[in-house]
């Protein structure tokens, strides 16, 4: 049964589009191939779809530059002297800004000022105090977070004095401060002759460690008090 014939004509239904794109571009790249190893043909195809996206097919004996190479000397067009030619012209204008950019550097260190007219020469100056006046007011803000931070450092390291003077009084008003009294854990051993005080404590050891230290020495350990 033979097939109807086919009306060419945009498909309106972009999925439907997209699935006949797709299909159609594999037949061709197929073909490409085929004709490729058949006859011994440099093959390129480059096809853009509607969405944008880039398919090519180039045959394996021959690179995509070679072949657009060999197309220019084959029909003596040259297809890149207008981009070539653009490329020049932008290249002159980013020479001129460089230039412009190096006598306005130059006349800020005081260099290249003959030419200069006296309405530039009050232009330049204008605009060197403002540049100055940015670097001054950036300085001050530098300054001032430093100065920030060094207080807080302090105030962090006069507080631990505190503390510190604080602890060191207390001890010195009570020679037990610090102490936990844990009901018979230690015992005070005082002296009175003049000697350094010292003070005992005896571990009340648990089962467990009973257990390991069975049998051993005595558990009275002594320490001087300051």
């Amino acid at each position: 049964m033979a097939r109807g014939k086919i009306q060419i004509k945009l498909i309106e239904n972009s999925t439907n589009r997209q699935v006949t794109y797709s299909k159609r571009r594999n037949g061709l790249f197929k073909k490409a191939s085929e004709l490729t190893v058949l006859c011994d043909a440099k093959v390129s195809i480059i096809m853009i779809s509607s969405t944008g996206k880039l398919h090519e097919y180039i045959s394996p004996a021959i690179t995509t530059k070679d072949f657009f190479d060999q197309y220019q000397r084959t029909t003596g067009i040259d297809l890149w002297s207008t981009h070539y030619k653009a490329m020049q012209e932008q290249l002159k204008k980013v020479k001129e800004v460089n230039r412009n950019l190096q006598r306005e550097i130059g006349q800020r260190m005081g260099e290249s000022l003959n030419d200069l007219s006296l309405e530039d020469l009050h232009s330049l100056m204008q605009d060197m105090e403002d540049s100055l006046k940015l670097i001054r007011d950036r300085k001050i803000k530098v300054i001032s977070n430093q100065t920030e931070t060094l207080k807080k450092k302090v105030r962090n390291l006069q507080d631990i004095q505190k503390k510190i003077l604080h602890e060191i009084e207390a001890r010195e008003e009570d020679p037990q401060y610090g102490l936990v009294d844990n009901r018979g854990d230690y015992d005070i051993i005082g002296y009175h002759d003049g000697g350094p005080r010292v003070f005992a404590l005896r571990l009340q050891p648990n089962q467990h460690q009973q257990s390991i230290h069975s049998g051993a020495g005595s558990d009275l350990t002594t320490y001087p008090l300051l």
